[in-house]
C-alpha cells in the first residue's frame, strides 16, 4: 500500500505508530501503577525504601531516551531502536514475575533501557512522516498524543484491576503481553510508515566493530550490559542525587556557553540566544519542580489511596492503584478542549505568555494538594477522606498538566539555536529525569511503615500525609506567584518566543 495520506490529511503510518505507542504505554503505565503497592505490600519495602526505588526507576526511565535517541540516530536507525526497545521492555515485564526483590531490579533495568529505545525512536519517526508540512505534523503528534492517554487510560484501569484483584504477577504479565503486542503491530505495520526517513541501520552502524559484529549489532548487544548498570543505580538510588545534580550544573553551562558562541556567529554583537538559554535553564527548574510533585501520583498519592480514601462506590471497592486513571481520564476529557480554548484565546489576543501558563499550572498543581486539607476535615472515625477529594485532586493537578505540558516540546525547538536543538531536548528530557528521581524523594516524606509491615494508625497516617501534601500545596502556590512576578523579565530573556 502507498504510504501517501489516505486519512485526513495523515500518512496511513501514523495510525501504526499510534497503535503501536498505545500498547507501550500500557506497558510502561501498567508496570508505574503497580509498582509503589508491590514494593510495600509483596516485597514488604518500607514506604521510604520503596519511594526511593519508585523515584530512581522513574528517573532513570526519562533519562534513558537521551542515550537511546542518539544511538538510533547515529547507528542502529529508528526501526531497529523500536524493535529493540519492545523486546527489551517485555523481556522486562516477564522479568518482574520471578517474585523477588532481584528479579525486580534486573525487569526493571530491562525496561529502562528498553524504553530509551523506544520512547525516543518511535516520536521521531512520527515527525518524519510529516516532510514540509509542520500544520499537519502538530495535527499528527495531536492525534498520536491521544494513543499516549489511551494507553495510560487502559493500563490505569484494567492492569491496576487486574493485578491487585487477581495479583501482581498477573497486572505485570498483563502489561508485558500489551508491550509485545505493540511491537508485533510495529514490526507487521512496518510498509505503512517507510516512507519516514532514517529508518535503516546507518552507514556508521554498518562498519566493522570487532569480530563478525558490525557497530550497529555491537551496540544492540552491549544494550544488554545496561541493564546490570541500571541494576546498581536503582539499588544503590544514593548516588543518583550526585550524579543527577552534577548533569544538570554541566548541561545548564553547556547550553549558556553554546548560546554565547550562537551570537558571536551571529555577529551582530546581542545577546539573544544567551538570554534564551537561561530562560531554558530557569524552565528547565521550573518543570522539575511541578513534575517532582506531579509525579507523586505513582507513589505516596497511591498509598493514600491505599490507606486513608473511602474508596467504596456502592458494593464495589475500587483498586487503590486504580486511582490512578483519573488523571488520562480527565486528559482524554479535557485535551481537546484545551487545545480549542487556546486557539480562540490567541485570535482574541488573551493567550497567557509562556511563563504565566508555567505559572497558571503550577498553582492549579498547588491547590490540588491543598484540597487534602478538606479531606481531613470530612474523615469520618475510621480516618478515610471521601473519594471525590481525591477525584478533585486529580483534576487539578491534570488541568495544571494541560497548562504546562503540551507548550515545553515546542517552547525547546522555539529558544534553542538549530545548531543544538538536539541536544537542549536531550536537557529538557534530563529535568523530567530529575523531576522524576526528586519525585521519589519528596514521597518518602510521607513515610509510614519500615519494612516489617507494621503501619502507623489510620489517625496518624492521614495527619501525614496531609501535613506533607499540604506544605507541597503552599510552596507550590508560593512558587507560581513568584514566576508571575518575574514572568515579564522571563519574556525579555525569551526575545519574542511566545
Amino acid at each position: 500500500m502507498s504510504n501517501v495520506a489516505v486519512k485526513k490529511g495523515h500518512p496511513d503510518g501514523l495510525y501504526v505508530l499510534f497503535f503501536a505507542e498505545m500498547w507501550e504505554r500500557f506497558c510502561y503505565y501498567g508496570m508505574r501503577v503497580l509498582l509503589i503497592l508491590y514494593l510495600t505490600k509483596s516485597l514488604m519495602k518500607g514506604d521510604s525504601q520503596a519511594a526511593f526505588i519508585y523515584g530512581a526507576y522513574t528517573g532513570l526511565v526519562y533519562a534513558a531516551p537521551i542515550l537511546g535517541g542518539r544511538m538510533a540516530d547515529k547507528y542502529l536507525g529508528y526501526r531497529w531502536a523500536v524493535i529493540l526497545g519492545a523486546i527489551l521492555m517485555s523481556i522486562g515485564e516477564f522479568l518482574i514475575l520471578g517474585g523477588n526483590s532481584t528479579m525486580l531490579l534486573i525487569g526493571m533495568g530491562a525496561l529502562i533501557v528498553g524504553n530509551g529505545y523506544f520512547k525516543a525512536n518511535i516520536s521521531t519517526i512520527v515527525g518524519k512522516l510529516y516532510h514540509d508540512d509542520p500544520a499537519a505534523r502538530d495535527s499528527g503528534f495531536t492525534i498520536f498524543y491521544i494513543g499516549i492517554n489511551i494507553g495510560a487510560f487502559l493500563a490505569t484501569s484494567v492492569v491496576a484491576y487486574v493485578g491487585e484483584t487477581y495479583g501482581f504477577h498477573y497486572g505485570f504479565a498483563l502489561a508485558g503481553i500489551g508491550m509485545l503486542v505493540g511491537g508485533l503491530i510495529f514490526y507487521l505495520g512496518r510498509h505503512r510508515y517507510a516512507a519516514a526517513e532514517g529508518l535503516e541501520v546507518t552507514e556508521e552502524g554498518k562498519k566493522k566493530a570487532f569480530g563478525p559484529l558490525n557497530k550497529a549489532q555491537a551496540i544492540s548487544l552491549g544494550s544488554l550490559l545496561l541493564i546490570p548498570l541500571c541494576y546498581l543505580l536503582i539499588f544503590q538510588n544514593q548516588v543518583l542525587t550526585y550524579l543527577l545534580t552534577a548533569l544538570f550544573f554541566i548541561i545548564a553551562g553547556m547550553l549558556i556557553k553554546a548560546g554565547k558562541s550562537a551570537d558571536q556567529a551571529d555577529g551582530n554583537g546581542t545577546k539573544v540566544w544567551k538570554d534564551r538559554m537561561v530562560a531554558l535553564v530557569i524552565f528547565m527548574l521550573i518543570n522539575i519542580t511541578f513534575w517532582a510533585c506531579f509525579e507523586q501520583a505513582g507513589s505516596s498519592l497511591t498509598l493514600y489511596a491505599d490507606r486513608n480514601v473511602d474508596r467504596v462506590i456502592g458494593d464495589w471497592t475500587m483498586p487503590a492503584s486504580m486511582t490512578q486513571v483519573f488523571n488520562p481520564g480527565f486528559i482524554i476529557i479535557f485535551g481537546s478542549i484545551f487545545s480549542v480554548m487556546w486557539v480562540r484565546l490567541s485570535k482574541i489576543g488573551r493567550n497567557p505568555s509562556i511563563p504565566m501558563k508555567f505559572s497558571l499550572g503550577i498553582l492549579q498543581l498547588g491547590f490540588g494538594f491543598l484540597i487534602t486539607m478538606i479531606g481531613m476535615q470530612l474523615a469520618g472515625v475510621d480516618s478515610l477522606v471521601p473519594l471525590w477529594i481525591l477525584v478533585f485532586v486529580y483534576l487539578l493537578h491534570t488541568t495544571g498538566e494541560l497548562f504546562l505540558s503540551p507548550i515545553g516540546l515546542s517552547m525547546v525547538t522555539k529558544l534553542a539555536p538549530k545548531t543544538i536543538s538536539g541536544f537542549a531536548m536531550g536537557a529538557w528530557f534530563l529535568s523530567f529525569a530529575i523531576a522524576n528521581y526528586t519525585g521519589g524523594l519528596i514521597a518518602s516524606l510521607t513515610g509510614g511503615h519500615g519494612g516489617d509491615g507494621s503501619l502507623p494508625s489510620p489517625a496518624e497516617g492521614l495527619d501525614k500525609y496531609t501535613t506533607v501534601f499540604s506544605n507541597i500545596g503552599f510552596v507550590l502556590v508560593g512558587i507560581a506567584i513568584l514566576i508571575a512576578i518575574f514572568s515579564k523579565s522571563l519574556n525579555k530573556l525569551m526575545h519574542g518566543v511566545k
